[in-house]
């Protein structure tokens, strides 16, 4: 029979190839709305369902160990006993597993004192006998004495299952010098570190591959060892007793007793009904067609997911007088989708959960416009998803929007800020366990017709109601009150855009140029010969081979090369070479942000306005905190030379009198004076002192005016450190002190500031109880590895939140401060306006003769924001552009 013509057995070791995969993939992306975690499955199944599809194997099981007790602990109860304890957000998840495997139709085996490798020898042996090719897919090398010309080894590398090295008998000896039946014998004489048998001190793989060479067998060399010179000879002959027992407990069985045989393990066909149950219940909405698809069962798994999914509604075509009468008439809250094409309306769509004829829609025609306009703009609750491109439409034509009551994309990120849904389909998956029809767009003729506007309305209004069940009160309110008014304020923004100088921005890249022309010269000159900069494996060879300076952190490419890393190592071996790579790093970079904003300039000579339309991104923080995008406007440098040539490109705009700037005076510090109610922090800012100097002279214990510029930084960055978790190394760093020096800075400033002391640790405990952590205004932030087993992961998660509550807080602050500054300028009838919110700073374009009136709503706006126990100072800046207006 030839090796095609075989049936093909596979068999997998399930609970090593599941805890690969858990440590592959980040715990924090991989958990249900009712918080099992699921990476580790996720992982092992994506690995498997990619096994199948290649591998196409005729029989198969997946074997799993029982506990970590086996016969190898009777004979040696030190066997494993050096591995810890499975983090606790692995518990679980090998039992539900073993369910996926069920539905799949896939045999789970397990066996009381025998390890899951035990019966994968024992059903590859059986295999090859019985005629079969055998592929066996484990992470623990023992198996590697199982390949022979009928057994290969599938074994993952070591960033985790994704990837599988085939093992054959060529390929063992290829890596290890000996055939695969040897491999054991090089494990018993160097030892097994993850099954915690120590093997023969300072001998190594190549030393025992030699002996092996030389004696011809394991046996053999113990018989022999008097005859090994040297201090590992020695070391032979006083552990030849471990030697034996490592090689008598890693030799695998192959007689376990089983309840099947291997004609038993032929492959079956898949329950669908169960598949995707279980499958949706994880959230694996991405693996039920890969295996509907590997299981011939797309048509069974259609019609479940049809059973189970509520028909879709067709649309009804109504004309504008129709569609007029037909919303007159609507109750409760209405579903609406404007289609856009353009940047403008095409189609509207409607739907009104349980009505007659639930679904209308129509063509975006002046007609409709005008049946429509007053209803739009009309208080009627609407729901929305993904709103704000949509409300820009309809404000190019001309249309206003009120009474937007919800959107479904912000409310999924409010439920899961750590990992968002983009788009309606995706909510719909996770929220509706349905598919969203979606045209293909590289069809001309699509195969799947798309939901129209009115069926998408449909969805999002059926997505609203179950994010509605999973929405804490508070959060509720953060949606309604906060982000979905900053959502109307922040699309007439993006309308607005900024004035933006070329002139200036091609002139001051021409310097940068010219500039980094000049270091990259010097730079060259300082080791004799050009290279390239911007390549790290270059950079590599030339800082630690060449220039040989202390390595950095290791990296899959060699050593790191970032910016911040080789700051670091020129502050502590400084060199030319180094000084000159990063100050053109530096130019280069500053260069890279003047031409994406010069080629965002909307040209005039194409129908542009001249001024940049950057996109703002409520989601993209899980803090609460606004991003931009096309271009990025968050990135510009703060408070620096080159900083400055850059914002003086930001300039008033026709038509337009001044630029105003304002922000927050230190409004973390405020926040958390506020939250944590310290008597000497609200008193340092309810003073109107200098609230460095003011904690200076309490933490130095000095008289405020005999506060010193130094004392006062280091006060300054000992508060603002706080807000982060920064520890005494951090601020040693930060400050170049001693670490003694910065602990002791730290003691004093909690000895006069206890209450900030205590707020922190509580607020990472409450955390630690609750999950999660909450802003002023109820935003909530999920810290899951705050209960992690692993340090790492629990110490970064307790540092983040120790932050989330403050920056949520000032996040929250700005927003509420930004849209009531946009309202008041509408309701006024004010032509000001806000154009951009960078960080803390609110930059607003001021029409002739409104400064006054301009500097008055920003100014009580933005201090009325919050009600804290200390006031929010707000400084104002005024120019002709954004540089002039700083203060």
């Amino acid at each position: 029979m030839t090796d095609s013509a075989k049936p093909t057995l596979l068999v997998v070791d399930g609970h090593s190839l599941a805890y690969r995969a858990f440590f592959a993939l980040p715990v924090e992306n991989f958990s249900t709305k009712d918080g099992q975690h699921t990476n580790g499955i996720y992982g092992f199944l994506a690995m498997l369902i990619n096994l199948i599809k290649a591998e196409k194997p005729t029989h198969m099981a997946v074997a799993f160990d029982t506990s970590r007790k086996s016969f190898r602990t009777d004979v040696y109860p030190e066997y494993k006993a050096n591995r810890s304890e499975s983090p606790s957000e692995f518990k679980g998840q090998i039992p539900i597993l073993q369910d996926c495997l069920a539905a799949m139709s896939i045999t789970v085996l397990q066996k009381e004192e025998v390890e899951a490798d035990d019966i994968l020898a024992t059903l590859a042996t059986q295999g090859a006998a019985a005629g079969f090719t055998v592929l066996v897919c484990s992470g623990d090398r023992d198996t590697i004495q199982l390949v022979d010309d009928d057994i290969t080894l599938l074994y993952p590398n070591v960033q985790g299952v994704s990837q599988l090295k085939r093992y054959d008998r060529q390929a063992v000896i290829d890596r290890y010098g000996v055939p695969p039946e040897q491999y054991p014998d090089i494990a018993a004489l160097v030892g097994e570190t993850s099954d915690n048998l120590p093997g023969v001190p300072k001998v190594g793989e190549k030393t025992a591959v030699k002996w092996l060479g030389q004696f011809g067998s394991l046996d053999a060399l113990l018989e022999n060892a008097d005859k090994v010179t040297g201090v590992v000879g020695g070391n032979l002959r006083d552990n030849i007793d471990g030697v034996r027992r490592n090689r008598s407990l890693n030799r695998l069985l192959r007689d376990v007793e089983l309840p099947v045989t291997v004609a038993d393990l032929e492959v079956q066909p898949m329950d669908a009904q169960a598949v995707r149950d279980i499958f949706a219940r994880l959230e694996f909405k991405t693996l039920i067609p890969r295996v509907a698809e590997l299981a011939g069962i797309e048509q069974q798994m259609a019609a479940v997911s049809s059973a189970a999914a509520v028909p879709m509604p067709a649309p009804v075509e109504l004309t504008p007088d129709a569609l007029r009468e037909w919303l007159a008439g609507a109750e409760g809250e209405v579903g609406v989708t404007i289609q856009v094409e353009g940047g403008l309306p095409s189609r509207i769509g409607f739907a009104i959960e349980g009505a007659k004829n639930t679904v209308v829609e129509s063509s975006w025609t002046p007609e409709a416009v005008s049946a429509i306009a007053d209803w739009l703009a009309s208080d009627a609750p609407k729901v929305f998803s993904d709103a704000k491109s949509q409300v820009k439409a309809l404000r190019r034509a001309g249309v206003s929007l009120g009474g937007l009551a919800f959107d479904t994309v912000l409310a999924g990120w409010l439920i899961r800020p750590s990992f968002p849904d983009k788009n309606l389909a995706d909510l719909v998956d996770r929220y509706l366990d349905e598919k969203l029809p979606v045209a293909d767009p590289t069809q001309l003729v699509p195969e799947t017709e798309g939901a129209t506007a009115g069926q998408l309305s449909w969805f999002s209004l059926r997505v609203a109601e179950a994010q509605r069940a999973e929405l804490p009160d508070r959060v509720g309110t953060v949606l309604t009150a906060i982000e979905l008014p900053t959502l109307r304020a922040l699309a007439d923004m993006e309308l607005a855009g900024v004035a933006v100088s070329h002139d200036k921005l091609t002139e001051f890249s021409g310097v940068l140029g010219a500039r980094a022309d000049a270091l990259a010269q010097e730079a060259y000159a300082a080791i004799g010969r050009e290279v390239n900069l911007g390549s790290p494996k270059q950079l590599q060879e030339v800082l630690f081979e060449e220039l040989n300076l202390p390595k950095t952190r290791k990296t899959k490419t060699g050593y790191s090369t970032d910016a911040a890393v080789l700051a670091d190592l020129q502050e502590t071996n400084p060199h030319p070479f180094l000084d000159l790579l990063l100050q053109h790093r530096e130019a280069t970079k500053l260069r890279q942000i003047i031409e994406s904003l010069d080629s965002a300039i909307q040209s005039t000579a194409n129908g542009g306005d001249g001024r940049v339309h950057t996109t703002y991104v409520q989601t993209g923080s899980q803090t609460g905190r606004l991003s931009s995008t096309d271009p990025n406007l968050q990135n510009i440098p703060v408070r620096t030379d080159e900083s400055g040539r850059i914002r003086a490109a930001f300039e008033v705009g026709s038509g337009y009198e001044t630029l105003l700037t304002a922000d927050y005076s230190q409004i973390e510090m405020r926040i958390m004076a506020h939250l944590s109610e310290d008597p000497g922090l609200v008193e340092a800012f309810n003073s109107g002192e200098d609230t460095h100097r003011f904690v200076g002279a309490r933490v130095f214990g000095v008289d405020p005016q005999d506060v010193t510029p130094a004392m006062r930084t280091k006060v300054k960055a000992m508060s603002y450190g706080l807000v982060y978790g920064l520890s005494a190394f951090g601020l040693s760093k930060q400050l170049r002190i001693e670490q003694a020096e910065a602990k002791l800075l730290m003691t004093e400033y909690f000895a006069r500031f206890g209450a900030v002391r205590d707020y922190l640790r509580s607020s990472v405990e409450q955390a630690r109880i609750d999950g999660y952590t909450e802003t002023i205004f109820g935003r909530r932030r999920p810290f899951p590895d705050l209960t992690s087993p692993n340090r790492v992961l629990r110490e970064n998660a307790e540092r983040a939140a120790l932050n989330a509550p403050i920056q949520g807080s000032a996040a929250d602050i700005m927003k509420i401060a930004l849209f009531h500054i946009h309202d008041e300028f509408t309701t006024r009838d004010m032509r000001s306006r806000v154009l951009l919110q960078i960080h803390d700073e609110l930059v607003v374009e001021v029409a002739p003769g409104e400064w006054d009136a301009a500097e008055e709503v920003v100014r009580s706006r933005m201090a009325d924001a919050a009600t804290l126990s200390v006031p929010l100072d707000v400084q104002i800046g005024r120019g002709a552009d954004w540089n002039e207006a700083g203060h």
